[in-house]
């Protein structure tokens, strides 16, 4: 049985009017996976996540200086994408408490993937920098959590959102137990993702893909570099960063990837799990910013999850 967590919360994150990170990203997940063929999906709520979890991945002093600058009224402004509501401590910390019980729930055996549909996303927020809309990276937070309760020795995060994972990539740089692989749109934001960052134990994997490349090169990258990687390198739990604004219609890239495009990476990257890692598979919302994109893209990914 696949899990799926969400939090109301999540839509109290504000952004700037105009802004593509919106609380309707998260209303539309709710409205196409509230549909008929999604019914058997076990339905939970994201509970709020604890500091501890996030000092995994994040440095104390940033963690407390967020936390000490989250408004009680307006908008405050960390850079030119990234801003702070009223709303926003909450929403952050029901991602991380969302990724942490949803890895919980399939290492435990209780469920055999989980998609945890939050926000705002996370891949962008460094070791001790928030931006791009991101400030905790959830889907390092589950990997970090893995690996700490449960003693795993391989974890695995897998990123197809169009923008580089920076964030992930400076967290895991070094750690020889963690690999990230990541499909992305370059030159784009953030700038990094190049072939040839790689880490200091040739644990990343850099698939950097060309404006309108589109489905035949997205699935190329992953067949020709990513899938035979991860294969080797045989985790014990994979962690999608499951961004879908590589979508055709998305206006923030030029991917022109298809919704099928993320079933079918979906099921590539379940057949690596059933392999290696007992199935297991926790997929945490990024990016995606047209609504009807995201819909469907998102019904494509959970859809290959419940094939389980």
């Amino acid at each position: 049985m696949t899990l799926l967590l969400t939090h109301s919360a999540c839509l109290d994150h504000l952004t700037p009017p105009g802004h593509p990170e919106r609380p309707d990203r998260l209303r539309a997940v709710a409205e196409v996976l509230g549909e008929d063929r999604f019914k058997a999906l076990v339905r939970g709520e994201a509970p709020e996540g604890s500091l501890d979890s996030v000092t995994l991945c994040h440095g104390e002093h940033y963690v407390g200086e967020l936390r000490h600058i989250a408004p009680t009224s307006g908008l405050i402004y960390i850079d030119g994408d990234t801003s702070m509501s009223p709303g926003t401590w909450e929403a952050v910390m029901r991602g991380v408490g969302g990724a942490v019980a949803a890895t919980d729930a399939v290492m435990s055996g209780a469920h055999h993937n989980a998609f945890v549909a939050v926000r705002p996303p996370g891949h962008h927020a460094e070791v001790s920098k928030p931006m791009g809309f991101c400030f905790f990276d959830n889907a390092a937070i589950a990997a970090r959590h893995a690996q700490r309760k449960y003693g795993i020795a391989r974890a695995a995060v897998v990123d197809f959102d169009v923008h580089h994972g920076n964030g992930t990539q400076d967290i895991f740089w070094s750690d020889p137990t963690v690999m990230y692989c990541s499909t992305h749109q370059m030159p784009l934001f953030p700038g990094t993702g190049a072939s040839g960052e790689r880490g200091e134990h040739d644990t990343i994997v850099n698939a950097p893909l060309a404006s309108e490349d589109g489905s035949v090169k997205f699935r190329m990258a992953f067949e020709n570099l990513i899938l035979p990687q991860l294969q080797k390198f045989s985790p014990e739990l994979i962690i999608i960063s499951a961004g879908f604004d590589a979508h055709f219609r998305d206006p923030l890239a030029s991917l022109n990837v298809k919704a099928d495009d993320f079933g079918w990476v979906t099921r590539k990257l379940m057949d690596v799990a059933d392999s290696s890692a007992g199935g297991r598979v926790v997929s945490v919302l990024e990016g995606g910013y047209d609504l009807q994109g995201l819909k469907e893209s998102v019904a494509s990914h959970v859809t290959a999850l419940m094939g389980a």
